[in-house]
């Protein structure tokens, strides 16, 4: 019999109603486990925070990559974390890359507290601890489930504000489907970047500065000196208005500035654009490519670099695995 570990985080799949209105987390890791029908697996809950996923901050992932390590040492075939879906792809993006090896780790959590009719906690939690207990997920990095489907952590992304059917990996599409409780993978194997948490992790700040039509820069000039790096969601395939050239460059001569586009699915291109602002003309300009990384994830990726002290050479070497 399989020994999973559920870690909980908080987040909706945590929720009850709150005497002034509304859902608050409270529910922790052993009152989940109670949703769950009889498995065959060795099932252990430990409650980590109790958190609305908004609230999460990187020194909350980095005692959830411990325990997430500490579980994996003791002997867990498989994890699984509750967690908030407001966050939930950028926590899943960190896990991945801080949590080495083949061990199953799987982020679950939900769109419908508890109480509610037709709350969906239950179901994906219980979907999330098949695909933990899975021989198929061993080796595809850490993964999302949610409404039996299976997402990997580099390419899931929140798309609707309170669906179930909430999360895709747009161009890609999940890396497989719980089908009859049982899970149905086709993955493709996890990236082969880890990257140690550094000491600086949580004094490290990045910025994440969206590009819109007529931007001058203001945002990005204003908020630039207050960060350590920057990643610029860019107009399409990686672009900004000509008038934020000499700002964007600027920047990106002092601190590393990440170039990602804002569209929510595709790669940044490098060759294909040659006007003033195009992604030739930012990449020739010293910003570094994010490839098919979302914005939010490359801002993860980068924080971590940093506080791990990596050079410009060594970020840009990093997001080359994700071109």
């Amino acid at each position: 019999m399989k020994r999973v570990a559920i870690l909980a985080m908080g987040g909706t799949i945590a929720m009850v109603p709150a005497p002034g209105g509304g859902v608050v987390p409270a529910l922790g890791a052993d009152d989940l486990v109670k949703a769950l029908p009889d498995l065959d697996a060795a099932i252990t809950a430990r409650t980590v925070r109790t958190l609305p996923s908004p609230s999460i901050g990187f020194a909350d992932l980095v005692a959830l990559a411990d325990a997430v390590r500490e579980e994996i040492a003791a002997g867990a075939d498989g994890i699984v974390v509750t967690h908030g879906t407001d966050t939930i792809e950028e926590t899943a993006i960190f896990l991945d890359l801080t949590v080495p090896g083949d061990t199953p780790v799987v982020v679950t959590g939900a769109m419908r507290p508890p109480a509610s009719p037709g709350a969906d906690g239950p179901a994906n939690l219980f979907a999330a601890v098949k695909v933990a207990t899975s021989e198929d997920a061993r080796g595809l990095g850490v993964l999302v489930v949610m409404s039996d489907e299976v997402h990997g952590a580099r390419f899931v992304r929140k798309g609707h504000t309170s669906s179930t059917g909430a999360f895709a990996s747009p161009g890609f599409g999940p890396l497989g489907l719980v089908v009859e409780g049982e899970p149905r993978l086709r993955g493709f194997p996890r990236v082969g970047l880890t990257v140690p948490i550094g000491p600086k992790v949580e004094d490290i700040r990045v910025g994440l500065v969206t590009v819109a039509l007529g931007d001058d820069g203001g945002l990005l000039r204003c908020a630039a000196p207050a960060f350590d790096g920057v990643v610029l969601a860019g107009l399409g395939a990686g672009h900004v208005p000509a008038d934020m050239v000499p700002l964007v460059a600027e920047v990106a001569a002092r601190i590393p500035v990440v170039l990602a586009s804002r569209t929510g699915s595709g790669s940044v291109l490098r060759q294909t654009y040659g006007y003033p602002g195009s992604e030739r003309d930012l990449l020739d300009r010293g910003l570094v490519h994010a490839g098919f990384l979302d914005p939010a994830k490359a801002r993860v990726l980068l924080h971590l670099l940093l506080a791990d002290g990596a050079d410009r050479d060594r970020v840009t070497e990093a997001f080359d695995h994700y071109r």
